[in-house]
């Protein structure tokens, strides 16, 4: 394969809403490059892109897959993502890597959903972006309600470059604004014939064509020099300041296809080379630092990985960007995060799951190798000279998450290993292990996101697992002071044991006096783990118990508040005195004080009102106003309390507090409510009494449970 210098290389990103024909458009683009020789359907399950077992059963992208054209001298580097936000993840690391997105918006739908939740990422990395409307054949297409959709959406930026002549089944001529010709496909598609612009045409083309020099010329202070003296731009130059634009956020030139008939893929890919900047274009590339790192051949090499892929019999294949420098086999480089030395082997272009193996990568470009021991996706890998990481690929939080089993209890180990392999692909996936909760917890990004990671656990790597909903983390405390006792005594020949302890506990509360009519000789204050506090007071006096015990005495009571008698959940904020107690020359030893203060203070706890706790979060949903009514009422339903409501770039917002138990499946309420227009935040707040019925109910369920296992 050709190597291509820095300045001959484009790397585009594939984005838009499911269904809006991305990976349609990928085969029209590698057929119209000579690069397939027959263009392949989703339906027939044949395509260069969607190639996994999972996309072939689902008809939809799940991974963002990688191939190249070579165009007119130039490489491109395309990325097809899937339109579904549940792997927007797989959309982000694409954006981050490629210097324009390409946005295809469905004519028979406009702008989507899917499509402003993309474009949400596209501008936060200010990628240049083309809006390419598509299946302009259907009979449903509609070209001016998708471009007023699009100008309401994306603002002003919106350029026309192109118009079809019609829309629907005739659709099979496009006026192109820059070269001001009418391309007209044969009915199969393919190469177009350039012709003059229809008569009845010419008069609308023209007056486009100015709108479009206008808004090339505003954007660089030198072409509208030359626009006022001319009263025109030459297309060279009118090519110039398109591309500044873009550059600049705007301009969004809008192009027509039909990829599904291979109508105007030819022409945006010439417009892709010829007018779409490269890397060295781009603004520099920002060191966690701070510092800048130029797209720069003559640099030391420095690659940044965008993703990682586990390929059944191939294993690990890491995907990666060339940022400065230029890269062999062979190299040698540094990865900082791993503090481990990598060593690059072969190196392939990917076009789907084929590989072409390259001996040369020059800044710019996109590749893959094989067997990184000590890389992950964000890592950058620097070769000698080179220093510092690349700022990492920001990925959005989970937005669901559910408890993860084995049904095979010889699994439950190798779980772990594998979904630490799955998160290492898809980091929009997380996996941990909750000791409080005792269950493994699986967070992504919707219900589909859990589903397609089932399928991968059970068809790629041969292992069932099943879902529940996963515990809550609540607090025990009390709501009035008690006192109890506790005699622990045990003889079984020779020396036994012996321990007995008298104590009050109290709600716990900043500035409290100490407790009356008791001598509070030592006070330990520890800050717990989970939050709170347990404040200990030593108040024996005339040495009815060594001072020795009472570090016992304390674990023992820490191990209560560890596991707390009404639901097994940790215990807050209570203050123990410990005032009285007995013990004996030979038979009172540690562990008798410590069994002796557990039980003391269960049996204290029961008797001071005791008040479970549950995480309470502040929620805020975003969304169309139309449906503030249905989603206001889904989380008053939720036992929610709302906050106060607000509006935000056209849409409504609602603040509320709702607790966490109340929030399994509300991402997914929320989504089917709005059509997935909503947004959700969450952020855990503190803790709240559990509403005594709730509590009573929880209370009983964890007894029984006891019982069980007793």
């Amino acid at each position: 394969m050709k190597t291509y210098d820095e300045k001959h290389i484009k790397n585009v990103a594939l984005i838009g809403s499911a269904k809006s024909g991305k990976t349609t458009l990928a085969e029209s683009m590698l057929f119209e490059a000579g690069i397939i020789a027959r263009r392949g359907t989703v339906e027939e399950k044949n395509t260069i892109s969607d190639y996994h077992e999972i996309e072939h059963e689902r008809g939809n992208s799940v991974y963002a897959t990688p191939f190249h054209t070579e165009w007119k001298d130039y490489k491109i580097n395309v990325v097809d993502t899937p339109g579904l936000d549940d792997f927007i993840g797989e959309v982000i690391s694409s954006i981050r890597v490629c210097d324009t997105a390409v946005m295809l918006l469905n004519a028979q739908h406009g702008v989507e959903v899917g499509t402003e939740v993309i474009f949400d990422y596209v501008d936060r990395y200010q990628r240049p972006t083309i809006i390419a409307i598509n299946q302009l054949d259907h009979e449903k297409a509609n070209f001016q309600n998708t471009l007023d959709e699009a100008k309401a959406f994306f603002g002003n930026a919106v350029t026309l470059t192109q118009y079809p002549v019609q829309t629907g089944a005739g659709f099979d001529a496009i006026i192109d604004l820059i070269k001001m010709v009418m391309y007209k496909f044969p009915a199969g598609g393919g190469k177009p014939q350039k012709l003059p612009i229809p008569a009845e045409e010419l008069d609308n083309a023209n007056r486009l064509h100015n709108e479009l020099v206008e808004k090339a010329a505003e954007n660089d202070e030198n072409l509208m020099a030359l626009y006022f003296e001319k009263g025109n731009l030459e297309e060279d130059e009118l090519r110039e300041g398109i591309k500044i634009g873009m550059m600049k956020h705007q301009v969004f030139p809008v192009f027509c296809l039909s990829g599904k008939k291979d109508m105007g893929s030819g022409r945006l890919m010439g417009f892709i080379d010829n007018v779409a900047p490269s890397a060295v274009d781009m603004p520099a590339e920002i060191l966690e630092d701070g510092t800048e790192v130029k797209c720069d051949p003559a640099a030391p090499a420095r690659l940044f990985v965008f993703k990682t892929l586990v390929e059944p019999h191939l294993g690990k294949l890491t995907l990666f960007k060339v940022m400065s420098g230029e890269v062999t086999p062979g190299m040698e480089f540094f990865n900082e995060k791993t503090n481990t030395t990598e060593r690059i082997g072969q190196i392939f272009i990917l076009d789907g799951k084929n590989r072409n193996q390259v001996e040369t990568l020059k800044a710019g470009d996109i590749a893959a190798t094989l067997k990184l021991k000590n890389t992950q996706t964000c890592h950058t890998l620097n070769a000698k000279g080179a220093t510092g990481n690349i700022d990492p690929i920001h990925f959005p939080e989970p937005k669901v998450r559910t408890a993860i089993v084995a049904q095979k209890k010889s699994d439950d180990e190798k779980l772990g290993e594998v979904m630490a392999e799955i998160h290492a692909e898809d980091p929009t996936i997380v996996i941990q292990y909750d000791r409080e909760l005792k269950q493994m917890l699986l967070m992504a990004q919707g219900d589909l996101h859990l589903q397609v990671t089932k399928w991968r656990l059970s068809h790629l790597y041969k292992m069932e697992v099943d879902f529940f909903k996963p515990r809550i983390p609540y607090r025990e405390t009390i709501q009035k002071p008690a006192e109890a006792s506790y005699r622990h005594k045990k003889q079984s020949g020779g020396a036994g044991q012996f321990g007995e302890v008298y104590m009050l506990i109290e709600p716990y509360y900043e500035g409290m006096p100490h407790p009356k009519n008791m001598t509070v000789r030592d006070t330990e204050v520890h800050e717990l783990p989970w939050g709170g506090k347990l404040v200990f007071n030593n108040c024996i006096t005339g040495g009815v118990i060594d001072t020795r015990f009472m570090p016992s005495i304390l674990k023992g009571i820490m191990e209560k508040m560890h596991e707390g008698p009404l639901t097994g959940s940790y215990v807050r904020d209570v203050r123990v005195s410990v005032y009285d107690g007995k013990m004996h020359a030979v038979d009172s030893n540690d562990i008798s004080f410590k069994i002796a203060a557990m039980m003391a203070f269960k049996e204290a706890f029961h008797m001071a009102s005791p008040q479970l706790m549950e995480p309470i979060y502040d929620v805020e949903t975003e969304a169309p106003e139309k449906v503030m009514g249905d989603i206001m009422s889904e989380l008053q339903s939720r036992r929610s309390i709302i906050m106060g409501m607000d509006a935000r770039n056209g849409m409504q917002v609602i603040k509320a507090r709702t607790p966490l138990a109340e929030l399994d499946k509300f991402s997914s309420t929320l989504r089917s409510i709005s059509q997935g227009r909503a947004k959700l935040k969450s952020t855990f707040v503190d803790y709240a009494p559990v509403p005594n019925e709730i509590q009573g109910k929880l209370t009983e369920e964890y007894r029984k449970h006891e019982e069980v296992v007793a």
